[in-house]
């Protein structure tokens, strides 16, 4: 049997200029997975191979590299990943100890090169994610190192007799042979059971990319409808330019572990159905449900170049039935201040939740259906509102949806409204700590200055104890959950409604 020593093939293949097309997963939580192409021509044996083609922020340990025809035994024997591409800093390290020349150009003088020696170099040795790996003090330290204050991150060199900070000249290196990169790469030594030519798959996973979803939601001045405009925005800072890739986009919370961290127990909770057909998505994207969450799929290849952001529209939308809510939540509590009260300490506080707010809260409210000219999952993102004066847009309030299935209801709080102000105060408070009791008694009033009829939502929240009951009321109420009611109020143009109630807590 031949011995893998007797077998080695002295071979280095630089796989560059790929003839497939790569293509992306990109993740809303700044990561991606590549899947590009390596072109493989390999002896029997043990071949070095080399592929300069990877990103500046590839995790090592997710690299696959596989035959895709499923033809050929390829076993990955040792793999290298170096992302120090050539540089003067990184030059300078690999001389420290050692003279080399500086050409020195003074004005009005000719060039001339003097001779001197690298003590420091002042080069940061390992990159952000090396340094997360080993703990806060490792990197620490290595932050010291490269980026400390004063001159902890400058060169120090030993030239003409003196010792001195920073270069005194250009330095010209000596030649460094094949070991010197351009690029980041992945080196392997792959075991070849036979001569074969092909075109390996490789996958790896990646930070530096991103996405994010935005909105923006055009309506009439007094209109009850709104146009929906949705665009996906990737953003490339992989170090690498992908040409005419084929891209999906990922939705949903991906459980994926910080770099240095083995215990992240967060887990991917958002599980939507399949696409409804009631939206028109915007040219160019088709959204499909996988696993448990959804990827939104470029029908077009596309240029991602390093450090590129690119906008793509993927949802567009009309007469999308919305309307506005108004809701005044009185209640005003500085958790902070009561921070480390017991609730035994609380329910009998006569201080506590005796402060109130006057804003009326004002959101907007649609449902993500078919039958409302949407009905397709949303991912999550920025919400912008426009309202039409005139031929003029208005921007009147922005907020964040959460990823949201089809057939969900959308609320965004957009702002407070101007003309509508709500009034909170406690008319009567009792306690009785033998009877394990509290009585509280409350007066809300809300006005409306508007020139047209409104609904105020008036939400109380029961935040004394879990058992509570309602023995006073002035109007109906809705029961929201275990410590929530609504008062729904109905008021004309310069109305003003007073709601009262007494709340009875035991324990």
């Amino acid at each position: 049997m031949k011995s893998v020593r007797s077998g080695y093939v002295a071979s280095c293949l630089l796989a560059v200029g790929c003839s497939a097309e790569p293509s992306l997963t990109i993740y809303n939580q700044n990561f991606a997975v590549v899947r590009d192409v390596a072109p493989l021509e390999l002896k029997a044996g043990v071949n070095e191979v080399r592929f300069a083609e990877t990103t500046a922020h590839l995790e090592p340990e997710s690299v696959m590299l596989l035959d895709p025809s499923g033809k050929l035994e390829l076993q990955v024997i040792e793999q290298n990943y170096r992302n120090d591409p050539v540089s003067q800093e990184l030059l300078l390290s690999l001389f420290e100890g050692k003279t080399i020349g500086f050409v020195v150009k003074e004005p009005m003088k000719p060039d001339r090169t003097v001779q001197g020696k690298i003590i420091r170099s002042g080069y940061a040795p390992h990159s952000q994610q090396a340094m997360q790996r080993y703990g806060s003090r490792y990197s620490q330290s290595q932050m010291m190192y490269a980026y400390g204050g004063g001159s902890a991150n400058q060169p120090i060199v030993e030239a003409e007799g003196v010792i001195r900070f920073g270069l005194p000249g250009q330095p010209v290196f000596p030649s460094l042979g094949d070991d010197a990169i351009l690029k980041p790469m992945l080196t392997w030594k792959l075991q070849a059971a036979k001569d074969a030519k092909l075109e390996a798959q490789l996958t790896y996973m990646t930070g530096g990319m991103s996405w994010s979803a935005d909105y923006n939601a055009v309506s009439e001045e007094n209109g009850d409808t709104l146009d929906l405009i949705g665009w996906v925005t990737m953003d490339n800072q992989s170090g690498k330019t992908f040409e005419n890739a084929k891209v999906k986009l990922m939705a949903g919370d991906v459980s994926k572990l910080n770099p240095g961290s083995r215990f992240d127990l967060d887990r991917a909770q958002m599980a939507y159905d399949s696409c409804a057909v009631g939206v028109r998505s915007g040219p160019g994207v088709v959204e499909r449900r996988f696993d448990e969450y959804h990827l939104y799929s470029l029908e077009r290849p596309c240029t991602l170049r390093d450090r590129e952001t690119k906008q793509v529209e993927f949802i567009r939308a009309t007469g999308v039935s919305c309307k506005k809510v108004y809701v005044y939540d009185g209640l005003n509590v500085d958790w902070q201040r009561w921070r480390g009260y017991g609730m035994e300490n609380l329910r009998r506080n006569e201080e506590f939740g005796s402060a109130s707010d006057t804003k009326v809260a004002v959101l907007r409210e649609f449902q993500n259906t078919k039958a409302n000219g949407l009905g397709m999952p949303l991912p999550k993102g920025q919400v912008r509102f426009y309202v039409k004066d005139g031929r003029q847009l208005e921007f009147t309030g922005e907020n964040v949806i959460d990823h949201t299935p089809k057939d969900e209801r959308v609320r965004i709080f957009t702002g407070n409204a101007f003309d509508l102000v709500g009034e909170r105060r406690r008319t009567q408070f009792k306690v009785d700590s033998s009877g394990k009791w509290t009585d509280e008694s409350f007066e809300i009033k809300v006005r409306n200055h508007k020139k047209e009829a409104v609904e105020i939502r008036v939400v109380e929240h029961l935040y004394r104890w879990l058992t509570w009951d309602i023995t006073n009321f002035s109007a109906p109420f809705n029961k929201s959950d275990a410590q929530e009611i609504v008062f729904p109020v109905a008021l004309k143009p310069d109305e003003e409604k007073t709601v009262t109630y007494t709340v009875h807590y035991s324990w």
